[in-house]
């Protein structure tokens, strides 16, 4: 079979460096393109934010949509052939399911537990990999009457991965503001009263306090739940402080991040505030100040990882977790034994309440939605 690799097809996806696009509108572009040359039934283009591979979004076919959070728990916690994060590390940006279990079909539970069932024969996994990061992933699908992938036709997503890459990076900043339609571009303000009566809010407090009532169903009048759970975990943090003779600065701010319906994070950030009259007075706090603003992926992390009190050490180290980097490769990574890996898993799953390393991974990129009162670590 003659190369797929041809000035025509290369200049299929080039030509889209050109155009005035978003994340979304050249996604669906590329995948016009692609289906010209390499026939799918299904697809999944994900955009990840780079730092954390937290996705940012994807463009999914219906077919997919409905096996989708079973490929995720795949993804990041089972073991299984090309997962994005083995591809990104091995340099060889794609891959073909079917080439590699062909003679063992049951080497991908991916394949036996979930695809086959589905109806889907094969799969041809790309990542997009630009100045030594990952900018996102694309997983095409063909039904099992259908023909396999072919190796000219991953190395003909191989060729047009660099492109690709390059402009996810580019629009990404653009992404940033698509994932922000509709937010408040101020930053949320609501005053409290130590009993946590509100007292004064400006408008993008009103908005973020509406989403999340919408998000419990909770009348006009309702404090939301988790204004209320920031702010009660600071003021018992004061009163600890006080009984231990620490000083309040020592826990005066108090965290929490919540998904909406719409998939939007807002965080919720709690300080307890002084008049000037008092401020001679350390004991004495007034009112309570809530900031409220969306959060976006790549501060989720962080976000969490401070929630958790985790050193800096241990945040490094859980980047390389959710990585699916092995113990001897975070090792190397970090210039440390691997007794010290241990040490640090040890502590961090202490400190998250996990008891694994899939517990972590699942809790970290899946389980960013809280239910009910929301926990703040340390209450």
């Amino acid at each position: 079979m003659t190369s797929l690799i041809t000035p025509q097809n290369s200049h299929r996806i080039t030509s889209l460096e050109k155009g005035n696009w978003t994340s979304r509108t050249y996604r669906e572009a590329v995948l016009k393109q692609i289906q010209l040359v390499i026939a799918y039934d299904a697809y999944c283009f994900t955009t990840v934010d780079p730092s954390t591979l937290l996705s940012t979004g994807a463009v999914t076919a219906d077919g997919i949509e409905a096996i989708h959070d079973r490929l995720f728990i795949n993804e990041y916690m089972e073991e299984d052939i090309h997962k994005y994060s083995d591809l990104i590390q091995s340099g060889k940006y794609a891959a073909i399911l079917h080439a590699s279990i062909q003679s063992r079909p049951g080497a991908s539970s991916r394949y036996t537990n979930i695809l086959q069932p589905a109806g889907f024969g094969d799969e041809l996994r790309t990542v997009f990999v630009n100045n030594d990061a990952c900018w996102g992933y694309l997983t095409l699908y063909r039904k099992q009457n259908k023909p396999t992938f072919s190796e000219e036709e991953r190395e003909l997503m191989q060729h047009w991965a660099s492109s690709i890459a390059f402009m996810l990076r580019t629009t990404h900043l653009l992404l940033m503001e698509e994932l922000q339609g509709g937010s408040p571009r101020e930053p949320g303000i609501v005053i409290l009263r130590p009993s946590l009566e509100p007292v004064m809010q400006n408008p993008a407090a009103h908005y973020w306090l509406s989403e999340l009532r919408r998000l419990e169903q909770v009348e006009s009048d309702v404090l939301p739940r988790p204004v209320r759970a920031v702010s009660s975990h600071l003021l018992k943090s004061i009163q600890k402080n006080a009984s231990s003779a620490s000083t309040a600065s020592d826990s005066s701010l108090s965290k929490v991040c919540i998904q909406l319906a719409d998939g939007r994070y807002v965080m919720l950030q709690a300080s307890l505030m002084q008049s000037f009259e008092s401020a001679e007075h350390s004991e004495k706090w007034d009112q309570i100040a809530v900031w409220l603003e969306q959060a976006m992926p790549q501060d989720l992390l962080p976000l969490l990882s401070e929630s958790y009190a985790l050193s800096a050490r241990e945040r490094e180290l859980l980047a390389y977790v959710l990585r699916s980097f092995s113990s001897k490769e975070i090792a190397a990574a970090m210039h440390i034994s691997t007794y010290t890996v241990q040490d640090h898993l040890k502590s961090i799953f202490a400190k998250t309440k996990v008891s694994s390393r899939r517990e972590l991974i699942w809790h970290f990129v899946s389980r960013f939605q809280l239910s009910g009162e929301p926990e703040i670590p340390g209450m």
